[in-house]
């Protein structure tokens, strides 16, 4: 087969299914991966949007793959045609300084296949089959489905930003501003870590119907009551850990109004650049921590497979729809609607 169906980006609200040739590992390190499934992020929406810009085109989206190796390189041993695998987005070169010491993710020679972040971006999993390195990719374990398994990349940021990041201890009262589908792996991650009290904060009641269903304590909806009144009225000594994963600049400013000395914050959902201000001798009279996590590395990838093979998050229940990738468009129309969670592409 020399082509394969793809989705290219063409520009800005511009997003066509094309024959395109299939890549091939010539490589030293190279690795094919015929695509099973792929979830859709709301970074990957942003970009065929126009909400994102920092995109090159023509580019082929899609950064949550789980797929089959179907052909290998020069220098691959770990893995052979056959294997069924997952795959991160980024790739790093493992010399730099940022690599020597664990922060791959900031690899200065550093790639992503369908994402966003480093200069250098490869075609990605919105089509029948994806070329990287195998350094990004993971055996997946066979009780996971390919469904499941595309879900890694988001949950490994959920453990990155709640766990190794802004460190959450057992029996720490937790509040989610946002639960979309990242929101609801962050409040999954909480909730399988030992949260006490797990607020979930959205705007949508289906949204919130969810988040409850999957393990919040409570849900706080500010467009029909005062968020920080009810967060203080739920946790009278205020929040140990903040997540915004929601994205728009008012879930910032509402994370910042909701600390309280020692407050432990983490700027996740936003990734478009607008503003929010701090009162300075306020800020530091809190003590408090903010924390920022973008993008995933080795570690997190490694340690979100081993949460979903041991059943401590089941991140099938955040699935809300699934599409071939003939109906992309349908999918990308979804994207934009109020009830729906994690949409998957199966191409």
């Amino acid at each position: 087969m020399d082509t394969m169906l793809a989705a290219v980006l063409h520009d800005f609200n511009d997003l066509r299914l094309e024959q395109v040739p299939v890549p091939h590992a010539t490589e030293y390190g190279d690795v094919v991966v015929a695509i099973k499934a792929c979830g859709i992020c709301a970074t990957d929406y942003k970009a065929i949007k126009g909400i994102r810009r920092n995109v090159n085109f023509p580019f082929i989206p899609g950064h949550e793959p789980s797929g089959v190796i179907a052909e290998v390189g020069p220098g691959v041993t770990h893995f052979k045609p056959g294997d069924e695998v997952i795959v991160m987005p980024s790739g790093y070169c493992g010399y730099c300084d940022n690599c020597r010491i664990g922060n791959t993710h900031y690899c200065e020679n550093a790639f992503t296949t369908g994402g966003d972040g480093p200069v250098r971006v490869l075609p990605g999993a919105f089509a029948q089959y994806m070329r990287t390195k195998d350094t990004s990719v993971f055996h997946k374990p066979a009780s996971l489905s390919f469904d499941v398994a595309a879900l890694t990349e988001p949950l490994s940021g959920a453990w990155k930003g709640v766990i190794h990041y802004s460190e959450m201890k057992v029996g720490d009262d937790v509040v989610v501003i946002g639960v979309g589908s990242i929101g609801l792996l962050c409040m999954m991650v909480a909730r399988a870590a030992g949260a006490g009290r797990l607020i979930a904060i959205d705007n949508s009641d289906y949204a919130l119907k969810n988040a409850l269903a999957l393990g919040a304590t409570h849900g706080v909806n500010p467009a029909q009551e005062d968020a920080k009144k009810r967060v203080y009225e739920i946790m009278p000594g205020g929040p140990d850990i903040i997540v915004e994963a929601a994205g728009p600049i008012q879930a910032v400013k509402l994370m910042v109004d909701l600390r309280r000395r020692g407050t432990k914050w983490n700027v996740f959902g936003i990734t478009t650049h607008e503003t929010f201000e701090l009162d300075g001798g306020y800020t530091h009279f809190l003590e408090g921590r903010m924390d920022a996590s973008f993008g995933t590395n080795p570690l997190a990838m490694s340690k979100s497979i081993r949460l979903m093979e041991r059943g401590l998050v089941a991140v099938s229940k955040i699935i809300s729809h699934r599409f071939p990738l003939e109906r992309i468009h349908e999918a990308m129309a979804v994207m934009g609607t109020p009830d729906r969670n994690k949409i998957v592409i199966n191409p």
